[in-house]
């Protein structure tokens, strides 16, 4: 299925490292892979293309809620918990898992997002923005990730770009 620019409810712009809901204007700052961008399975990148977000995760919790395989560990992030675990990837607040539409490309044997474990999720407040950063996924400041997903409903389409986007 073709898809436009005009249709998509999140564009993602690698390139400016931001992510913009068209509907509602609103701009975000994010971090997206710091291996770079391609769609292999295991290469820690983001992917890109058409998506949807397929699951959400975390309504109704707290602000740095901490979730490790899509569940909830109980903890709620702070510096303490931090210095605690420095090797965890930290995935905060709420998950919004990606599941590729292109055939070949982001969906399939060795590329598929969904089976690669993308998301928009939340990070410490305390990681840098507007950098590559991330394993693979989209990361976004808590507050900021907590108005995507009261947003924005499952099957939402997502476009993501390597290039600028002028939506």
């Amino acid at each position: 299925m073709q898809y436009s620019i005009d249709q998509a409810d999140i564009l993602i712009d690698l390139s400016e490292q931001t992510l913009f809901l068209p509907k509602y204007h609103k701009l975000y700052i994010i971090s997206s892979g710091k291996n770079g961008i391609g769609e292999t399975e295991n290469s820690g990148k983001t992917p890109r293309g058409w998506h949807k977000v397929a699951v959400k995760f975390g309504e109704s919790t707290p602000l740095n809620t901490v979730f490790i395989a899509r569940k909830e560990t109980g903890e709620i992030y702070d510096q303490e918990l931090a210095d605690q675990f420095p090797e965890r990837d930290w995935i905060l607040s709420r998950i919004l898992w990606l599941s590729g539409l292109e055939e070949g490309f982001n969906q399939g044997e060795g590329c598929d997002t969904f089976n690669r474990y993308i998301y928009i999720h939340g990070t410490p407040d305390t990681e840098p923005m507007g950098i590559p950063e991330s394993h693979g996924c989209i990361r976004m400041r808590n507050f900021d990730v907590v108005e995507l997903f009261e947003l924005i409903p499952e099957n939402a389409l997502v476009f993501i770009s390597e290039h600028k986007i002028n939506p």
